[in-house]
C-alpha cells in the first residue's frame, strides 16, 4: 500500500500529537506522584477514622494551619500547593475516598484559571469532582471554597466570579454540597483586595486572611 504524501503528513501529525499528550500525562501523573503516596503513607502509618472532615485542594489549604483554625475538630489536610481541580478528582481514589470522610471542602479553581481555564471550564471540573466523589461516597457532603480575589491575579477575577457564581448555582440545587462564599471577606474599603490579607506574592494569604476564611467555614457549615 502506497501512502499519499498528503496521507503521510496526516499520520505525522496525529504521531506528534499523541506523543505530546502521552508526554503531558506523564509529567502531570510523575508531578503529584511524590505527594499522592506521600499522603497514602501517612494514611498507612495513621489509617483515618470513617466519618472525619477531609480539606483538599491547592496551596491555600496546604498553607493553611487547620489545627489552630479549627481546634475544636479533627480534620486532616489534604492540600497540594499548584493543583487544580482536576488533579483532586484524577487522585481522589487514592486520597480522599479511602477516608470515607462525611465532609470534604475544596479550595481549587485559583491555579486553573492562572492557567488559561475559562469559567466554564472551571465549573465543569467542579461537577466532575462532585460526581466523583458522590459515585464513592453518596453521603459525604462537599463544600467548595470560593475562588478568593487576589492581588496578584486581578486581572483574572472576572473569570474568577463567573466560575465561582457557575459552581455556587450548582451547589444551591444539591442539599449534599455547600458553597462558602469567602469572597467578600477578602476586599478592602477601596473594593479591591484588602492587602493586609495577603503574603508579600499578593496571592498567599497572612494569618488575617485565613481567620477570615475560619470565621466564613464556621458561619456556613454550622461548626
Amino acid at each position: 500500500m502506497i501512502l499519499s504524501p498528503r496521507r503521510i503528513v496526516a499520520l505525522a501529525i496525529l504521531f506528534v500529537v499523541a506523543g505530546i499528550s502521552a508526554a503531558e500525562a506523564q509529567q502531570k501523573e510523575s508531578r503529584w506522584e511524590k505527594t499522592i503516596a506521600g499522603f497514602e503513607a501517612a494514611d498507612a502509618k495513621n489509617p483515618p477514622q470513617p466519618g472525619g472532615i477531609v480539606f483538599t485542594g491547592s496551596s491555600s489549604v496546604r498553607m493553611w494551619d487547620l489545627k489552630k483554625s479549627f481546634p475544636d475538630l479533627q480534620l486532616v489536610n489534604r492540600g497540594f500547593g499548584g493543583s487544580e481541580i482536576a488533579d483532586s478528582t484524577e487522585f481522589a481514589p487514592r486520597f480522599l475516598i479511602p477516608h470515607k470522610p462525611r465532609q470534604i471542602v475544596l479550595y481549587a479553581g485559583d491555579n486553573d484559571i492562572a492557567k488559561g481555564k475559562d469559567a466554564a471550564a472551571v465549573i465543569e471540573d467542579f461537577q466532575q469532582f462532585v460526581n466523583t466523589i458522590s459515585a464513592a461516597l453518596p453521603e459525604t457532603k462537599i463544600a467548595f471554597l470560593a475562588i478568593k480575589p487576589s492581588i496578584s491575579r486581578w486581572k483574572l477575577w472576572p473569570t474568577m466570579k463567573a466560575a465561582n457564581e457557575g459552581i455556587a448555582a450548582i451547589c444551591e440545587a444539591n442539599p449534599k454540597l455547600d458553597f462558602i462564599d469567602i469572597s467578600p471577606d477578602m476586599f478592602g474599603d477601596d473594593g479591591k483586595p484588602d492587602p493586609a490579607l495577603f503574603a508579600k506574592d499578593g496571592l498567599h494569604m497572612t494569618p488575617a486572611g485565613y481567620e477570615r476564611w475560619t470565621a466564613r467555614v464556621r458561619k456556613t457549615l454550622g461548626w
